[in-house]
């Protein structure tokens, strides 16, 4: 069975930094996009960051463009999530999420496949 498996949240202070890692199985993971979300209590789950099959292209929530990187490597079917300067805003769950061949960029969850169970991220003031 498929399994998206993250790891690496924890508890930061602000400015500091975390790298997510997303394990996948079950799946030919170079034949989907991956996706990062994330989802505070009481709002919706937003897209975070998405990147290509290849990892040569990528696409980044607005409010976090400068701050996050999200990275893959197929050879050892894992995708990264490289978080710097971290704000009190950013304290969510985040999960990691595989979407099929989309036309354009998958921004909707409907869009997305498999999901993992999500890794808490809390940024203290």
């Amino acid at each position: 069975q498929v399994q998206l498996v993250e790891s690496g949240g924890g508890l930061v202070q602000a400015g500091g930094s975390l790298r997510l890692s997303c394990a996948a199985s079950g799946l030919t993971f170079s034949t989907y996009i991956m996706g990062w979300f994330r989802q505070a209590p009481g709002k919706e789950r937003e897209l975070v960051a998405t990147i290509s099959r290849s990892g040569a292209r990528t696409y980044y929530l607005d409010s976090v463009k400068g701050r996050i990187t999200i990275s893959r490597d197929n050879a050892k079917n894992t995708v990264y999530l490289q978080m710097y300067g971290l704000k009190p805003e950013d304290t969510a769950v985040y999960y990691c999420a595989a979407a099929e061949g989309v036309p354009g960029i998958p921004d909707r969850r409907a869009e997305y496949k498999y999901w993992g169970q999500g890794t808490q991220v809390t940024v203290s003031s």
